[in-house]
């Protein structure tokens, strides 16, 4: 007779997981039962957190909900902060956990990781949490965790089973449900757009994370409107190199100027949010003239009233748009030299310091092609969210917006790694955030992942560091000691190099460990942030 925690593993397989993160603890064995035999991968972190944010970065470059295994209490609680970061960032995630046995649920019994409520605690973040009672519930509380993926705007979900229940005898004929993909919107407003487009002088289209998976379909449409396109930070790469590319924050002055110019805007795919629209928190963002969302989620949409709201999947949408649009003749080039004007004045915006670190940036692309970059909160980071333009639509990103949580890089490194067999991934971090996660760098060892972890090593939070001085505050607590990444590199059993940050002898880094099998990692000697 299988178990329900069996059948749990079966379905899943099903719906088409490949690959679940977890670390085993006597709350789950009954999870565990049946995957060894089930053909799910399972890699183990050092730390739930790292699971949860493995389920991200796997999630982010697979486009299938990444998947953990957890324990009660303890287990899920180390786990709400990637919950929170893939929330933010829209990112498709399901986290199984155990949950205490029934008859002890709510009664402080002083039971093994018990919490008061669990189920309350991860309803905070989880879109949806489920609990199982029993085998005629499973199914439907997979359909219940699996119905955000495919319908709306994508995030965490969560399903509990208690102890008890795990292990029960599953006898129920399991009907997964079918998910439909993501429609086009109401063809009505479909044709208001197409007008709305069709008749602008000077459109400007706004790409988000959203639209990642629709970037053909993106790029021919700018084409046809001549339209430049800004893209937010995991909208990087979808034009690279493109004449009417705009790789750069539209908080930046230079591109508030182009969208404020513009007489139709297009935002595909993009919350609107301030930490890619008003980083610099000035409480506002670029006033934007005959603004046309598309979004596949109606809350979002209501938060940022447009003038046409065409809800519906990106693609879908993109391509009924398309079908409708004429290429336009405008003066030869003229979208092409907005988009100009507005990337050389964004870059000079930015200043000596920050573009010293995008041509860092440049640098590790040009000697990595097509690698993905993910990357934890840290100062080339920030840099390239400002401005930077990746070779790879999707091949950037980090948790430097939206939920902005430390110790991301190296574990999401390793799930979007895992999610593309054989790609190379550069990794950067802080020497201050590498040390929240540094030991997951034995799960890319374990999994041989053909991964760069590059440490930018100033020595300290420089971040935190010159904001604190910038306000008259007394700079504390902002220079915790790195250790020796050379040693660490050693105990890792990965080869390990040092740079300075001129540009050429990290190009050179990069391609002495782009011919290394497993993990690697470099150190950039970054200036050290004296206070003054």
């Amino acid at each position: 007779m299988t178990s329900i925690g069996e059948a749990l593993v079966t379905q899943l397989a099903e719906r088409g997981v490949d690959t679940v993160f977890g670390i085993p603890g006597v709350h789950t064995v009954e999870l565990y039962r049946g995957l060894a035999a089930s053909g799910i991968r399972h890699v183990t972190p050092r730390h739930e957190q790292g699971a949860g944010f493995m389920a991200d970065g796997y999630a982010r470059v697979s486009g299938k909900p990444g998947v953990a295994f957890v324990i009660t209490g303890p287990g899920l609680t180390n786990t709400l902060t990637p919950m929170a970061q893939a929330r933010a960032d829209s990112v498709p995630m399901l986290v199984v956990s155990g949950v205490n046995s029934l008859p002890s649920l709510g009664k402080g019994l002083g039971c093994l990781h018990e919490l008061p409520n669990q189920q309350a605690m991860v309803s905070t973040v989880a879109l949806v949490s489920a609990q199982v009672r029993k085998g005629d519930e499973l199914t439907s509380a997979l359909n219940k965790a699996f119905l955000p993926f495919s319908s709306g705007r994508p995030g965490p979900t969560h399903i509990e089973i208690p102890l008890d229940v795990a292990g029960a005898d599953y006898d129920v004929i399991a009907d997964n449900a079918e998910t439909d993909p993501q429609a086009a919107a109401d063809r009505d407003q479909i044709s208001q757009a197409v007008n709305a487009l069709q008749a602008a002088k000077s459109p400007v289209i706004l790409a988000g994370g959203g639209s990642v998976r629709a970037a053909g379909l993106l790029r021919d449409l700018a084409e046809r409107l001549d339209a430049p396109v800004v893209q937010t930070v995991n909208a990087r790469g979808i034009m690279h190199g493109h004449a009417l590319g705009v790789p750069a924050s539209p908080s930046l002055r230079a591109v508030r100027d182009l969208i404020e110019g513009a007489d139709v805007v297009l935002a595909v795919g993009t919350e609107l949010g301030p930490t890619d629209y008003d980083m610099y928190a000035t409480g506002s963002m670029a006033q934007m003239q005959g603004l046309i969302r598309i979004d596949c989620c109606q809350e979002q949409i209501n938060r940022h009233p447009a003038e046409i709201a065409l809800h519906g999947g990106a693609a879908a949408t993109l391509a009924a748009i398309a079908a409708d649009i004429r290429h336009k003749n405008p003066p030869a080039g003229a979208g092409a030299d907005r988009a100009a004007q507005a990337r050389t004045a964004a870059f000079e915006e930015l200043g000596p310091d920050y573009q010293s670190q995008v041509q860092v940036l440049d640098a590790m692309r040009d000697a990595a092609p097509a690698a993905l970059m993910v990357g934890d909160s840290t100062q080339p980071i920030y840099a390239g969210n400002l401005y930077y333009d990746h070779d790879r639509a999707g091949g950037w990103f980090n948790a430097a917006t939206g939920y902005g949580a430390l110790g991301y890089g190296i574990p999401a490194a390793i799930g979007a790694s895992i999610a593309a067999p054989g790609t190379r991934v550069i990794c950067i971090v802080g020497d201050g955030g590498a040390q929240f996660s540094l030991p997951e760098v034995m799960a890319a060892v374990d999994e041989k992942l053909p991964i760069i972890f590059v440490v930018w090593n100033n020595h300290g939070y420089r971040e935190i560091a010159t904001s604190m001085q910038d306000v008259g505050v007394t700079v504390v607590g902002c220079d915790p000691t790195p250790p020796n990444f050379e040693a660490t590199s050693l105990s890792f059993g990965i080869p390990h190099q040092r740079c300075t940050t001129d540009p050429q002898a990290v190009a050179a880094a990069v391609t002495a460990c782009a011919d290394i099998t497993g993990p690697s990692m470099i150190e950039i000697e970054a200036p050290v942030f004296t206070p003054s």
